[in-house]
């Protein structure tokens, strides 16, 4: 009977039928094995005790008493302890083998429990708080050695993944993504409240100015130029010196016409293209002929074959020039990184108010994160579970709270020995 009581399953002895390490559970089940020796010399001990002092006074008698009391302890414990992997000698009693059993309402339970406990917004907000997140980056960006690493490591993984897009890839996403997209869209609108909205900002001035800039350089640099397409114009039968003259005048008042416009904000020239920007941005935005001329020229812009071509190579280039970049250790793009990290790491450092912000930031987005996915991220256990086999379940759990839960049978036979001792003496005073 005894044998049978403690002879270990031989589930945890195999190790492993679950996913786990296996040398980590053949430290578990020899912990097992040991704890269980113990357990079971114990109610030897206490078996062999009782019979020593049967019959015996004085004493003996608190002794055989402390060693009977011991057995009923050890005995109640294995099994209240065995009740929960499987049916204690292998009989069927009511409410045994409970884990086997009734493991999917225990993973379910497992999973409200870390749901409710873990994974509640204060919960969250607190460790996150506790773990000063921003202070903790500010202090490890401030090693040089660190944010070269930083960077380092990045600029490999962006490269990487760069590498990793092929053209192929990018013609898919115009052709099939972005075209369809586009087509579908009408552009004049948005052409029009973009045109409206740089005008109330005056960021077309600045395109002014900057093209007017170069058309200046560009008229006096190139004044032969001018002077050829001009007198190209010029009737045949004019004579060339007096064609010389004229061209060389038209092109002395064009540098000084763009040169007045450009010196002057109020010129009639910039009124007049401001004036009719805003017709067009109105035109646009409106049901009229310049919108539906505006479409027409999309949809031609779009059905060109060179377009997606176009799109490929503009990506090509630049993938190649990036990933070139950030393959240089030397490279523009990593001290340009590397510098801006170290701004950032000394204003981290120095800001507390930024902190702040960043650590209510990380709290924010962690508890969307939670709120959004945090059941099924704890389903997971409920799921796992429920895909176990019941015995191999109750065998996983049993090779890692098994060794623990051996000292309940230890302290069952300890203290039923001691509550044997007390009744005894509590038996001999009333009888006495």
């Amino acid at each position: 009977m005894i044998g049978a009581m403690t002879r270990p399953p031989t589930v945890p002895e195999a190790v492993g039928l679950l996913a786990g390490d296996p040398a980590a559970d053949a430290r578990r089940a020899a912990d097992l094995r040991r704890m269980r020796l113990v357990a079971l010399g114990l109610l030897l001990l206490a078996a062999v005790v009782y019979v020593a002092t049967l019959g015996r006074d004085g004493v003996w008698g608190f002794v055989n008493a402390g060693a009977e009391a011991s057995m009923v302890g050890a005995i109640a414990d294995w099994f209240a302890v065995t009740a929960l992997f499987r049916h204690p000698l292998g009989l069927p009693v009511p409410h045994t083998a409970l884990i086997p059993r009734r493991k999917d309402e225990l993973g379910r339970g497992l999973s409200d429990f870390v749901a409710e406990n873990f994974l509640a917004e204060p919960v969250v907000r607190e460790r996150l708080a506790a773990a000063r997140v921003s202070e903790r980056v500010a202090a490890w960006l401030a090693r040089p050695a660190a944010r070269q690493r930083l960077v380092d490591e990045g600029s490999e993984l962006v490269a990487a993944a760069l590498g990793r897009v092929t053209d192929e890839h990018v013609r898919l996403l115009v052709a099939d993504g972005l075209l369809p997209r586009l087509s579908q869209e009408r552009l004049a609108p948005l052409l029009g409240s973009l045109l409206t909205e740089a005008m109330r900002d005056d960021l077309h001035h600045g395109v002014v100015d900057l093209v007017l800039d170069e058309l200046r350089e560009w008229l006096v640099d190139n004044a032969e130029t001018v002077t050829e397409v001009l007198g190209e114009r010029a009737p045949w039968w004019t004579p060339q010196v007096l064609n010389e003259r004229v061209t060389g005048r038209l092109h002395l008042e064009l540098v000084r016409f763009v040169t007045d416009i450009r010196d002057t904000p109020d010129h009639r020239a910039r009124l007049a293209f401001d004036a009719w920007l805003t017709t067009l941005a109105t035109d646009l935005g409106a049901d009229t002929e310049t919108a539906a001329a505006t479409e027409r020229l999309k949809e031609r812009l779009l059905d060109q074959p060179q377009v997606v071509a176009t799109a490929v190579s503009v990506w090509d280039a630049l993938r190649r020039a990036l990933v070139g970049s950030l393959q240089d250790p030397q490279g523009l793009v990593r001290a340009r990184v590397l510098e801006e990290v170290r701004v950032l790491a000394e204003r981290l450092g120095s800001d507390a108010e930024l902190r702040a912000h960043l650590d209510r930031l990380a709290a924010d987005a962690a508890v969307f994160v939670v709120q959004r996915y945090g059941t099924e991220a704890v389903g997971v256990i409920s799921a796992t579970i429920e895909r176990w086999d019941g015995q191999e379940a109750a065998s996983r759990i049993e090779l890692h709270v098994g060794r623990d839960l051996q000292f309940i049978r230890v302290n069952g036979t300890v203290v039923g020995g001691l509550v044997g001792v007390l009744i005894h003496a509590a038996t001999l005073l009333v009888g006495g």
